[in-house]
């Protein structure tokens, strides 16, 4: 039983990591919200600015991969079981159908924080306009694609570079 709650602390580890990693790809670092003042109405357009740009997309995406993940983690160890456990997970997920509601009011502190309401004002209008609906729209699934081409070229660049200093330390004479 030690063994299974470990793995599964683990595997929900690694979920939670993913998530942070996916949300970070897909809506850039911000610096924390701090407990600072905020006025409302700068909080007002940050959170307009959160719901226009379809943050809604991330919640979706850790909410399928968790529930994957708890399929697979539960599943693997009761497999007897398997009908029972996805069909609490799609209950469990409905019931917290709509309660992403504090989540993206955390965000969008962030963004008050970090932007002035003259600049929420301007972000905002920018992603109200065909062009800046077309990016939220299509944010996660181009950041995804941007991610995977990096870790590819961060591959193949270690790969060059560990092949450049060693050609360069054997023409000086040196074997390794």
């Amino acid at each position: 039983m030690g063994d299974t709650n470990h793995m599964m602390m683990k595997s929900l580890s690694g979920i939670a990591a993913a998530a942070v990693v996916a949300f970070s790809l897909a809506f850039g670092a911000a610096a924390p919200a701090t407990a600072q003042e905020i006025a409302p109405e700068q909080l007002a357009l940050a959170r307009k600015y959160v719901d226009l740009t379809n943050k809604a997309q991330i919640y979706e995406a850790i909410s399928a991969m968790t529930a994957a993940q708890t399929s697979k983690l539960l599943s693997q160890s009761n497999p007897e079981l398997s009908t029972q456990i996805d069909e609490q997970i799609a209950k469990s997920l409905e019931a917290r159908r709509g309660q992403n509601d504090e989540l993206f009011n955390q965000i969008a502190r962030i963004y008050a924080v970090t932007y002035t309401a003259e600049e929420l004002q301007q972000i905002v209008a920018f992603y109200e306009t065909p062009a800046g609906q077309k990016l939220a729209e299509n944010a996660m699934a181009v950041n995804q694609d941007v991610g995977r081409v990096m870790q590819i070229y961060a591959s193949n660049f270690g790969t060059d570079f560990v092949r450049e200093v060693r050609a360069a330390l054997k023409a000086a004479g040196y074997n390794v």
